[in-house]
Formats: structure tokens, sequence, C-alpha cells
């Protein structure tokens, strides 16, 4: 969604209010702060939307915690990119791009990453921030994130001065840029007092520089967030994460409302602004009712899952055969019903991701050729083991993924069970390589696709890959000395992806969101962007 934008004022109109103004003398700023708590509709520059209002968000899930550094949870993403902003961010195009640092440099052998701060930030507590601030915070990322201790082993940060931190590596990575950037667990800065006073399971007060500032977190409730009068943005025009930020709204509510109906009903009444984890069920009753309107937004991508360490699926050709069976249009439409929901690509990015998406390997994706699959079986020596699928009806999607895998599998002779539990004990099985074969499963945009679990031999994932290609490539691709160098190493790691099959990519999904119609410049990358969000009433 794009900003509206305000028409034109007739030229008559335009003369009634200059006399006004003239009446009653003018001492309003032409082009005044949108972050100012006291600004009005007529105070606002030409073309920009009206400031102030109260956006109420109705939220699926409760954050147990507002520390960044600490969680990949979606429920303290989504409120916390608010309140902290980090070194470097993401633009639309999901390329690196500076945020806090005004600029940044490498040095020739890629080991240190000098960073220069943007002067006059300030926090919510009127502190402006300085390179002590920044260390302290990249400090306590390194030390508490998975993926700060999984792809920055051995990284320091340092002071340089007080307007310039320093990051050295123990070896070149292309991708330190990238996991510096990335939304969950993001290392959001903060003051250094505020990290002092940290304890095991984090910190204590929840002060940033982000547009928007914690008032009040009533645990099971709500979240509430007031706009920060002192915000300094940069002036660059918006872009995903980066670019100029505008706080339009006085507050913004996280309201936690856990059951679905209840979201749904209180979002068509007008009760919520916005609703988020709509089922896709109701996209047909949101069309259909007036004011309120479907929203969707990349919701990553869908996969199934081998058990690569134990069972049939051991087997590598029996996972091709699978996949050369699958015809992954008719899962996607039997797992999210209409095509609005999803999209067929074959790359482990998304389009978007322009840095990492590639289209090798395609020819191996969405076949559907049931002889050539089953000449496979008979290759893979398959001797009429039964095949378990993990499953859930908690997440109705998984479970009709698993229905058309049992589906796939028969239709090439490949006997199967489904063993269904309660999302948490699938969780808690898949554990096991004892417990299971194959299970779908969604993965969130990742900021490379180094942080899939399931494509390092080294991750304890689930479906234990053991690729000794796969690993080389990831290797050769961190080392690279820029994304041009890395570009033909990216298509063969999809092109070996699809040949050894640690996952069988399904596709891309979409989230849906519901949205009242006075809601205006709603964005997402990696979760909902509610800067620049404003309400026309």
């Amino acid at each position: 969604m794009h900003r509206s934008r305000w028409k034109l004022f007739s030229l008559a109109l335009g003369l009634l209010l200059l006399l006004a103004a003239c009446e009653t003398g003018s001492n309003r700023q032409q082009q005044p702060n949108p972050n100012s708590e006291s600004s009005q509709q007529s105070d606002q520059p030409s073309g920009e939307p009206a400031g102030g209002g109260t956006l109420n968000v109705a939220y699926p899930a409760n954050p147990a915690t507002l520390d960044p550094h600490l969680t990949t949870n979606q429920a303290t993403r989504d409120v916390a990119r608010n309140i902290y902003e980090q070194l470097v961010t993401l633009n639309k195009n999901y390329e690196v791009v500076p945020q806090l640092a005004e600029s940044y440099e490498i040095s020739e052998d890629g080991k240190v990453y000098t960073f220069h701060l943007r002067k006059g930030v300030h926090f919510h507590n009127g502190k402006e921030m300085k390179a002590e601030d920044v260390v302290a915070s990249m400090e306590k990322w390194l030390s508490t994130s998975t993926q700060g201790q999984a792809n920055l082993q051995g990284a320091k940060f340092l002071q340089a001065d007080e307007y310039t931190v320093q990051l050295t590596l123990q070896k070149p990575s292309l991708v330190a840029l990238y996991v510096l950037a990335d939304t969950a667990p993001f290392p959001g800065i903060m003051p250094k007092e505020v990290i002092e006073s940290a304890g095991p399971e984090g910190i204590k007060e929840y002060i940033g520089t982000g547009p928007y500032k914690l008032e009040e977190w009533k645990t099971d409730q709500y979240v509430h967030l007031k706009k920060f009068a002192d915000y300094s943005a940069v002036d660059e025009e918006p872009s995903g994460l980066s670019g100029k930020k505008y706080a339009y709204l006085d507050d913004i509510y996280f309201r936690y409302v856990t059951d679905e109906s209840t979201r749904v009903a209180g979002i068509l009444s007008g009760e919520y602004d916005v609703a988020f984890g709509v089922p896709f069920d109701n996209s047909d009753q949101i069309d259909a009712t007036e004011g309120v309107s479907n929203y969707f937004s990349p919701g990553g991508i869908v996969a199934y899952v081998f058990n690569k360490k134990a069972g049939p699926f051991a087997n590598q050709k029996l996972r091709q055969a699978f996949n050369t069976a699958l015809n992954n249009e008719e899962a996607l439409t039997a797992a999210y019903s209409d095509s609005r929901f999803f999209e067929l690509d074959s790359s482990l990015a998304l389009p978007s991701q322009k840095d990492w998406y590639s289209t090798a390997g395609s020819d191996k994706y969405n076949l559907h050729d049931i002889e050539a699959a089953k000449k496979l079986v008979a290759e893979s020596g398959y001797a009429g083991e039964e095949v378990v699928i993990l499953t859930t009806r908690d997440y109705p999607e998984q479970y009709n993924l698993a229905v058309v895998a049992q589906e796939v599998l028969k239709s090439i002779g490949v006997k199967s069970r489904l063993d269904v539990y309660d999302w948490p004990t699938v969780q808690e099985r898949r554990k096991d390589e004892n417990n299971f074969d194959l299970f779908a499963v969604s993965f969130a945009t990742r900021a490379t696709i180094h942080q899939y679990p399931f494509l390092d031999s080294k991750a304890d994932y689930p479906g234990w890959t053991n690729s000794p290609e796969i690993d080389r490539l990831l290797d050769q691709i961190q080392a690279s000395s820029s994304i041009e160098e890395a570009k033909p190493l990216i298509d063969e790691l999809n092109r070996v992806t699809w040949d050894y099959l640690p996952i069988v990519k399904i596709g891309n999904i979409q989230n849906l969101v519901a949205i009242r119609d006075h809601v205006k410049g709603l964005d997402d990358l990696i979760g909902p962007i509610l800067w620049n969000v404003s309400i026309s009433r």
C-alpha cells in the first residue's frame, strides 16, 4: 500500500483559508514535524497525510519479552521494531542499507567493518546515542542471539571514537551485514545503562531510538506505543525497513486477541483497525463487508521436510521420486484454497530478495510425472516400509499438506500413515529420527538463505541434512567478496538443493491481514511496518 495523498484544495477555498490566516495572525511552521505530538491535520505539509489518532491492532499472540536480542518470536519482533533501530537494515529489495549508521566501510581483507554513526540521534529517555551504547548493545546481541552465535562466532565490537564503531571478524563473511540487518532476533540499539542493568532474562527497561516509545505493557492484554516527538528521521524515501519514518499516529495499541473468531468479529465491527492472523476462510467475508479489505503480505516458503538420517527417505532416490510425483499447485490449493494465498516458485529465496533469488534447479520443480517417479522408487530399492508422516490439526494447512503427501506416496506405490498430534507434541517428536519420515512446515523469510536451518549440516534441525556439497557452497558463498561474485555459487546451491532434496519446496505463501479502509500506508517486510501509517476519517 502507498501513503494516501491529499487532493489539492480548490482556488476559492485556498483564498478563504489565506484570508482567515491573515485575520488571526499565523505563527505556524510551514513544514511541521509529523512526529510532533501537537501536530494536527491543518499543520501537515502539502500532500502529507493528517497526523494524530490511535491505531488498534488485533494481534494473535502475546510477546514473552520485548527484548529483541533474545527471540525469533514474531510477537516480539512486530512490536520491538517500532521501539528499536539497528546499525543497518533492509530495503524493499532486501538489500542492506545504513540506518543508525550514517555510512560504513569494509577493510580490504574483509575482516573489519567501520560504522560511522549518525549524530544527534536520541533515545526515548533523551540521551544522545553514541558509540558506547552501540558497542554495549551489539556485544549483548552477539552473546545472546542465535543469529549472532551461529553466523558471527568470534566477532568483536569496539569503540573507535565517540561516533565510530568497528566490528572485527575472524574471517571475511559476505553474510555479516545481512545478519546485522536481520529482523529476529535483531540487534536493536539501546542505552549502555539499560544493557548494564539487564539480567539473564533480558533488559528491564525498553528504551530505543525508534519512532514510537513504549508507554505501557499489560501482559496478556496490550502493548501501548506512543509517538516519540524527538525522533530523528533520515532524509531518504521510505523503502522496506529503511528510509524516512513518519510517526503520524499518536498511539498504537497491540491488543492481544488469541481467538480467531474474536479478531475477525472485531475487525468487521470496527473495534479494531487492523487484524493479523486472519484465517484464509474469512477472506470472502472480509471482501463482502463494507469498510474493510484484505491485505496480503509475504509469508515465507512452505516445504516438505525429509528425515534424511533414518528411514526410507534417507535414500536420495526415494526423495527424488516423491518430488517427481508431486503436483505443487494441487498441494498448495489443498492447503491454502485460493491462488491469492500462494505462488509457485522454485527458489530458496523470494523474488523480492534480489541478492539471493535464483531460478536454477527449476527444471526439477512441479514435475508431476508419476511414471518417472515410479522408476525412481524402483531404483531406490524401496522394500515396502511404511512412511510416517508427522502432522497436526492445529495448523490446517499442515494437515492438508500431509494428506496430499499420503496421496502422492500412494500413487507411486509407497505405503504411509499419518501420525497426528497437537503442535507442541509434533515439535517434540520430530527431534527423534525414529519418530517420523516426513512433515510439512512453513519457514519465515530470512535475510539470507544461509539462515534456513534445513540447509546446513552443522545445524541440528529435524531432517538432519548431511551434504558436503551444500556445506561447501554455503562456505564459498559466505567467503565471497561480493554478491556479484557469489551469484554463480547461489545458482549452483539451488541446483544442488533440488538434486539432494533436504526439503521439497512447495511454494511461496502469503499472510492474510484484515484492514479497515481508513487505515492508509500499511506496508510489510518480514512483518508489518506501522510507521508511515495514518488514519483518514
